[in-house]
């Protein structure tokens, strides 16, 4: 990361994708693969957080909604208030399914398991 950009608050989605992801305990438990982004509001709603596997083989894709995650500089990546385990028992699908993450029905799933207000209907009462 350039210097200057360490004093920002905000960051270049390419230099978001691969970064660490770390639990309550500040272990690893996986890295951003890609960001969703509203089209129409423009705000990142969901991460997808790769984990598992070995070399991109066998991960596991979660998406999490992106107010669930906290940038920690004392880490260099972002945190979320769950263990390896409690991720694991979250709503995935597998690497070779992109797809999954727009399905609206897999969606509300994830929303659901992380008690978010989902994003399509935050908006319609903003």
């Amino acid at each position: 990361m350039l210097q200057d950009e360490k004093n920002h608050s905000v960051i270049a989605s390419d230099r978001v994708d691969g970064t660490a992801v770390y639990g309550s305990d500040k272990d690893k438990i996986g890295s951003v693969d890609k960001l969703l982004i509203d089209k129409r509001g423009g705000n990142v709603t969901d991460v997808i957080i790769s984990a598992g596997g070995f070399l991109g083989i066998g991960d596991e894709k979660h998406s999490i909604p992106w107010s669930k995650l906290d940038y920690d500089t004392d880490l260099d990546g972002y945190r979320i208030d769950v263990t390896k385990e409690q991720l694991m028992d979250a709503p995935r699908f597998a690497g070779n399914e992109p797809d999954r993450a727009y399905d609206r029905e897999y969606q509300s799933s994830v929303y659901n398991y992380w008690t978010v207000t989902p994003y399509w209907l935050a908006a319609a009462y903003q």
